[in-house]
């Protein structure tokens, strides 16, 4: 590795505020070494790094190109899309929702999208002869619920992560559109097969954009208006939402043209020039390093920031504990999740949008037991730690499967090393 490299394009913490949070500011700087000494290379265009502790500021830093090919500089501000990370925000709304009585774990979710009133679920069978595969399906043998929503047991999938008969009918439906609406979507899923029985298999997919439906009809409200009523706007997070602004467009990252081998995300790419109608709730918010930080302080504080209470603590701790029975199956999406995937053998399960850590060793990442975290297909990462009272918020825009589970990993591992 070099000795030297570029500085971070904006850095706005003194090493004193590093230590009054109780970090080794030089320590900090192996961090800020790995992650310029990367840009530099040309591995990653840019990321910004922010950490918390105890709620005072320890870690800011932006790095390398907001967009590479124009050169632009990332600065704290710029505006990154967070794929997965809108899960946990819309569990947030609907567990509000619980709250004021609206709805409950237990809720079959026909209660609220009828759509849903006689669920089929599909199976394989394959000709002996031939091997070739057919898709029967039989009837749920129990109702899928809200809960199972929000812990992916619903039996839903992401059509683009196998080849599954199931999968590959998500695919024929196209139900990533960044053209429908949510309830044009619940159209076209109600017609397809579960990939499994309800509450038989962990599996990622499309169970939260199901829940952000429930809580527009819930709400009656469209879910970007939600959001921005209820939790972007309380929390003060100015930056986030479900498009960008033409003021803000100079500040949206992007990601480094890259030839390099690797499964890329099945996302739909933000085009300014043909805004969303699709406010997805499994993938669709777009947000800042600094307004994330501000949510997953209000998750660490038991619910409330500044003032205002958004959730009450047993409500977050309903969010952050394991809802993983020792029964649960798995199915092949889970791997795809790497450092983040809810596997036994990671010591590791799923409360209700997050990830959680259940035991010491086996994750191969350091942490504490009770540590909670998501990440997103398009790069973004963060982490919780109520055990050390640290927050940490990764932005980085970098499709590559593999790159960006390197980059979770090693900013845990230089996080944790730099803590006094």
């Amino acid at each position: 590795m070099p000795t030297s490299v570029t500085k971070p394009t904006e850095a706005a913490l003194a090493p004193e505020e590093a230590e009054a949070a109780g970090f080794s500011a030089s320590r900090l700087q192996r961090l800020t070494h790995s992650f310029s000494a990367d840009v530099d290379a040309g591995v990653i265009p840019g990321a910004v790094v922010m950490i918390l502790r105890d709620g005072r500021p320890a870690y800011r830093a932006a790095f390398g190109f907001r967009d590479r090919q124009s050169r632009s500089p990332m600065h704290l501000d710029s505006i990154f899309r967070v794929a997965s990370m809108t899960k946990p925000i819309t569990v947030a709304a609907a567990m509000m929702l619980l709250e004021r009585g609206r709805l409950t774990l237990a809720d079959p979710i026909s209660r609220h999208l009828p759509e849903f009133a006689d669920l089929q679920v599909g199976v394989e069978l394959t000709q002996s002869a031939n091997r070739e595969r057919t898709l029967a399906t039989e009837a749920a043998r129990r109702a899928a619920t809200v809960h199972d929503l929000m812990r992916h047991t619903a039996g839903f999938t992401y059509g683009p992560y196998g080849d599954s008969l199931v999968q590959r009918a998500y695919r024929g439906a196209k139900l990533i559109d960044d053209q429908q609406s949510n309830a044009e979507l619940i159209t076209k899923l109600a017609a397809l097969p579960l990939a499994y029985q309800p509450g038989t298999r962990f599996e990622y997919g499309m169970s939260t954009d199901v829940l952000g439906r429930i809580v527009e009809v819930v709400s009656d409200s469209a879910l970007d208006r939600y959001f921005a009523d209820n939790i972007l706007g309380p929390l003060g997070m100015r930056s986030t939402g479900f498009g960008v602004a033409p003021a803000d467009l100079p500040r949206l990252a992007e990601a480094q043209p890259d030839a390099a081998p690797g499964p890329r995300p099945a996302v739909v790419p933000y085009d300014p020039a043909r805004p969303v109608k699709w406010y997805s709730g499994g993938a669709g918010l777009m947000s800042t390093a600094g307004d994330y930080q501000r949510f997953c302080q209000m998750l660490l504080n038991g619910g409330i920031l500044d003032g205002v209470r958004l959730l009450s603590r047993k409500s977050v701790e309903c969010m952050t504990s394991n809802q993983l029975p020792p029964s649960i199956g798995y199915g092949p999406n889970p791997a795809n999740l790497g450092i983040a995937a809810p596997l036994p053998e990671l010591g590791q399960g799923y409360g209700l949008g997050l990830g959680v850590r259940l035991a010491r060793g086996l994750s191969p990442v350091p942490g504490s037991v009770g540590d909670y975290y998501w990440g997103g297909a398009t790069g973004p990462y963060f982490w919780v730690d109520p055990r050390e009272k640290l927050i940490a918020v990764l932005m980085l825009q970098e499709l590559n499967a593999q790159r960006r589970t390197r980059y979770r990993s090693l900013l845990r591992d230089l996080v944790y090393q730099a803590l006094d």
